[in-house]
């Protein structure tokens, strides 16, 4: 039997190792620093994590990326992402970060007004998040290389060498080993998932020609420049 069409190939992350790894899946966690809670009007200590999903081919690394169609608020979010290398559901937190192949910086750029629009209907939030090319992705450092510490440690954005966010890892109001184990009550996580982890106070919107840098201690930094219109 022949295919009508070929599927398309596998998105690859680079990794400190000089491996390829093959994204599966896109995890994010909302509000998942308090001060951002906050700035988006919800109160963190009522709301247990939630999850929302993004395409494998929102995935990219850095480089340019297109201002997307349908928005004229297209804001940054920088996050620490999490590369799950092992399988696993309902897994206990202590036992969490052995399912962790790596980390990596990230960004989780959002349309804010289509966001803020569903939001405000009742809606799905996939027209402001899950967005051609909006989960630009660093190099993922393997877990135990260098001295990255999950649990703590700087994690900042610029645009243009403008600080715009600046938090602490330590800031985190679900921990990586936390979000592990609530997500995989949800679902049967499995190597290849990537978990964006959430993003601290600051978002705000970028235009074309912008330069946004992501820098978490201890990882390769992000650097994205904001292109023309997507076709």
């Amino acid at each position: 039997m022949s295919l009508l069409f070929e599927p398309l190939a596998p998105v690859l992350a680079a990794t400190s190792t000089g491996d390829e790894f093959p994204v599966r899946r896109v995890i994010c966690v909302g509000r998942n620093y308090e001060a951002h809670a906050r700035e988006m009007g919800r109160d963190p200590d009522r709301e247990p994590p939630f999850f929302f999903t993004a395409w494998a081919e929102t995935v990219v690394p850095a480089g340019t990326i297109a201002y997307p169609t349908e928005t004229a608020n297209f804001h940054y979010e920088a996050e620490l992402v999490v590369a799950i290398g092992k399988c696993g559901r309902d897994i206990a937190v202590d036992d969490a970060l052995d399912h962790v192949w790596g980390y990596a910086t990230g960004l989780d750029m959002t349309r804010r007004d289509l966001q803020l629009d569903a939001r405000a209907q009742g809606r799905p939030w996939d027209t402001g998040k899950n967005v051609e090319q909006s989960s630009p992705l660093g190099v993922i450092l393997k877990a135990g290389e260098g001295d990255f510490d999950p649990s703590k440690g700087a994690i900042k954005l610029t645009v243009n060498g403008e600080t715009k966010q600046d938090a602490d890892l330590a800031d985190l109001i679900w921990p990586v080993a936390d979000i592990i184990a609530f997500a995989s009550k949800l679902w049967k996580l499995e190597a290849g998932d990537l978990i964006y982890t959430g993003t601290p106070a600051g978002v705000g919107a970028v235009v074309e020609g912008d330069d946004v840098e992501v820098t978490i201690a201890g990882l390769s930094p992000l650097n994205v420049r904001i292109g023309p219109k997507a076709a």
